[in-house]
């Protein structure tokens, strides 16, 4: 048997500004946007070379309760990991695209980190993997 995880949906308050926001300040692929109805749209978006793997679900709030759930779909807790093969390359986009900084870089015993808000506060994890995995 095989399985994968394919999306995460993530809860945003507009389309547009979200697929912005991802694919200019994060430099993500937008992999797909098709129009299912006058309110909803199939949003797909991918890091970087990660086009193959686990893909983002950029979903519109459509009631009442999910809008309160934009920026905080975790309660507070980072939300998503985004590994990288070069941590300055992509800490210094982060703060040359005024990224908000939550956790400053530090290095821990899995590899170098430091927490990102995306443009709604959702909390991230920007990690360059140590020698020991990640």
């Amino acid at each position: 048997m095989t399985q994968l995880l394919k999306h995460i949906a993530l809860v945003v308050a507009d389309y547009d500004e979200a697929i912005e926001f991802y694919t200019k300040k994060l430099h993500f692929t937008l992999v797909e946007d098709t129009r299912l109805s006058e309110t909803k749209r199939w949003v797909l978006v991918a890091p970087p070379g990660g086009a193959d793997g686990c893909l983002l679900l950029l979903a519109r709030a459509a009631t009442e309760e999910q809008q309160t759930r934009v920026g905080n779909q975790t309660g507070g807790r980072v939300f998503l990991f985004l590994q990288t093969d070069n941590f300055q390359r992509d800490y210094q986009n982060l703060l040359d695209r005024g990224i908000k900084i939550v956790r400053e870089p530090s290095q821990e015993a899995y590899g170098t980190v430091a927490v990102f808000a995306d443009l709604y506060g959702n909390l991230w994890d920007l990690i360059e993997p140590g020698s020991s995995g990640g």
